[in-house]
């Protein structure tokens, strides 16, 4: 296909997937936000910017100067590094609240027909340069992917991928550690629990390692968070392509496939006022760094007071009653339906 031809099946929408496209990246850029700073007029691209990602406090989001060792760990193990600065209005009786939050993606490092025990420590090999750039760049709580530690197995249905399960004080919580001890760093580690003490029972935990190396608490995966309670949020998101040896089915009635699907990175921050860092790679393992002003929490939980008309306690009273054996569903109809006729 020539030049011409290319153009006019882009203009139809005809225009296959190119080979970058397949890799994870948008036409051979690393994210949405790279291609458009790349291919837009810089008043565009500001305007752009401020639609995608919105603004914080009224103003966009400034970059945060990293060190020089943190950017050569980047470079020479090819990950992405971003760093950006949530801001607060300034108050008169709080001083800033700013700390610095870091948040990881990752691919996995071996084929899934490795060793599983290989699988896993050759992702804490692939890690130990990105959290080392993590420790260099200051970062006082790091945060890890879903199940880092493993391949996305879930979506085979394979009761042998639960063998990547361990205790909470298991190796993978070992080999943080250290690093929490080395950089005064808290981090949250997200895998697959084993719960040796009741009956060896399966979890989707996230373990809180303190900066002194001792096991803080783990917290289990219930729900999905609300947006109401006005948080900082980091969504971590895998990258790359996944490739299993057995064929599986993802209950669509579509053919089986070896693979997932991509997993587009693309991992980034949000504040509680909806303004966002802009993405990390889609097809690179990447380490993105955020300056938080706490005191923005409070500021939007003041300003849009959700929790002045929330009801909790009903929310415990209709829990508690759904919850007892005999609980009956309210029904409530239109009295006419069952009136008989006159």
């Amino acid at each position: 296909m020539d030049k011409n031809e290319e153009e006019i099946a882009a203009q139809n929408g005809n225009l296959e997937e190119s080979s970058s496209t397949k890799d994870g990246s948008i036409c051979g850029y690393e994210s949405l936000h790279h291609l458009l700073s790349v291919n837009l007029k810089p008043h565009l691209y500001k305007e752009v910017s401020r639609l995608l990602i919105g603004l914080n406090c009224g103003k966009p989001l400034e970059l945060i100067a990293l060190p020089e060792a943190a950017k050569a760990l980047s470079s020479k193990h090819d990950f992405d590094l971003q760093a950006f600065s949530f801001d607060a209005d300034k108050e008169l009786l709080r001083e800033p609240q700013v700390v610095r939050v870091g948040l990881i993606q990752n691919s996995v490092a071996l084929p899934t027909t490795a060793p599983l025990l290989d699988q896993k420590r050759a992702i804490f090999q692939k890690l130990k340069p990105i959290i080392d750039s993590a420790g260099a760049s200051g970062v006082n709580i790091l945060c890890l992917q879903e199940a880092w530690m493993m391949p996305f197995a879930f979506c085979t249905r394979e009761k042998r991928w639960c063998e990547f399960a361990e205790p909470v004080d298991g190796e993978s919580t070992r080999f943080l550690q250290e690093y929490a001890r080395k950089y005064n760093m808290v981090i949250i580690s997200p895998i697959l629990e084993r719960d040796v003490n009741h009956g060896e029972t399966l979890w989707n935990t996230a373990i809180i390692i303190g900066n002194h190396g001792n096991i803080i608490g783990k917290h289990r995966k219930a729900r999905n968070a609300a947006i109401a309670n006005s948080y900082f949020v980091g969504s971590i998101n895998r990258v790359g392509t996944e490739t299993f040896p057995n064929p599986f089915t993802s209950g669509d009635g579509k053919p089986q496939h070896a693979d997932f699907g991509h997993f587009y990175g693309s991992s980034h921050f949000s504040a509680p006022d909806a303004s966002c860092t802009p993405s990390l790679s889609r097809y690179k393992d990447g380490l993105l760094i955020s300056d938080m002003d706490l005191n923005l929490c409070r500021q939007l939980k003041d300003k849009w007071g959700f929790r002045m008309t929330a009801r909790y306690e009903l929310y415990a009273d209709l829990l508690a009653r759904y919850l007892k054996p005999d609980f009956e569903p309210q029904v409530i109809s239109d009295p006419l339906l069952h009136k008989k006729s006159l």
